[in-house]
């Protein structure tokens, strides 16, 4: 007999939770980071898996088994589920959430044309100074939160779908100019997501982009007796993200020459020059292999006066 309902969650804690709390229904569980590494609009497709296996591969060191087991059945199991009354998206406010969001609508929009869809997302509980995750609340609020889910149009799927197409192109450009001006999505924190998303360019001040920066702020800022500390204050504050201590120590990684230590953490006399935007650290950490969606990550510069980014031509 197959189910009415197809929940698609945005991580296993998160389908874990419903499963406690015996929501009805199948489950998939959305298993990628869509919003880091290079992505292609044509979801599913060999072409679109062999970019996101090479970025975990040469990124986190993910195995191609761990990639299948982990990522690539539970996709084949999306596929297999085609009978279902409503599909049900449950996504956080944060980048990493909202990035894959989008990209599931784009692929609902070709292979599950015409079904009801809806979506569940957290919002601020009043009297906190930010969301808490799906898998962090109550009982009663999950419910409220399912009760009060939104219902889809065919426009609403729409717009998803042309912020995905906007994301994976090979200039951010335009999604700059468009990301902001739709006061009638239901998506609220697509917007806030995206400025995060632009502001990860490169500064033209120092060549760090802003998520870099708080890295060096955080470590010049605090007294960590460990790298571990440094993560765990990141993950506390950075909540705009939605990274987890695996993407923080890879960051991390990334600037390991700006640290003479771990254990503490300790910036380098050229890491203060950097954080202070007294030395450019841009050549250094260039890249051409390192995406962020469609584009390349160092083709672009955030200008910080006039808040915009600049292409770099060549």
């Amino acid at each position: 007999m197959n189910s009415l309902t197809l929940h698609i969650t945005n991580g296993d804690s998160t389908t874990n939770y419903l499963k406690q709390l015996h929501f009805s229904g199948d489950f998939i569980t959305w298993r990628e980071m869509l919003c880091e590494g290079k992505t292609t609009t044509d979801i599913g497709s060999e072409t679109f898996w062999k970019h996101r296996f090479e970025f975990l591969k040469s990124s986190y060191k993910v195995s191609k088994q761990k990639f299948i087991n982990y990522t690539l059945k539970e996709y084949r199991n999306l596929c297999k589920k085609k009978e279902t009354k409503e599909i049900v998206l449950w996504f956080d406010h944060d980048l990493f959430c909202q990035i894959n969001m989008i990209a599931v609508i784009s692929w609902l929009k070709v292979y599950r044309k015409g079904y009801a869809i809806s979506l569940v997302t957290n919002n601020k509980p009043k009297g906190t100074k930010k969301p808490k995750s799906l898998s962090e609340l109550t009982q009663n609020q999950v419910l409220q939160h399912y009760k009060n889910r939104v219902s889809l149009t065919q426009d609403d799927i729409e717009y998803a779908d042309y912020i995905w197409q906007l994301y994976c192109s090979d200039s951010p450009l335009r999604l700059e100019t468009v990301y902001k001006y739709n006061p009638m999505s239901p998506f609220t924190h697509l917007a806030d997501a995206l400025a995060a998303h632009l502001l990860r360019f490169p500064s033209i001040k120092n060549g760090l982009n802003q998520l870099e920066n708080t890295i060096l702020e955080t470590a010049n800022t605090h007294q960590f007796s460990s790298k571990k500390q440094l993560v765990h204050q990141l993950i506390e504050t950075q909540t705009t993200y939605g990274f987890g201590d695996i993407q923080y120590d890879h960051h991390i990684e990334q600037l390991h020459k700006l640290f003479t230590s771990f254990n503490p953490v300790k910036l380098s006399r050229k890491g203060k020059k950097v954080l202070e935007n007294q030395l450019n650290f841009y050549g250094e950490l260039r890249n051409e292999n390192l995406y962020l969606g469609g584009a390349k990550k160092y083709s672009f510069l955030f200008n910080n006066q006039s808040e915009k980014l600049l292409q770099i031509t060549s």
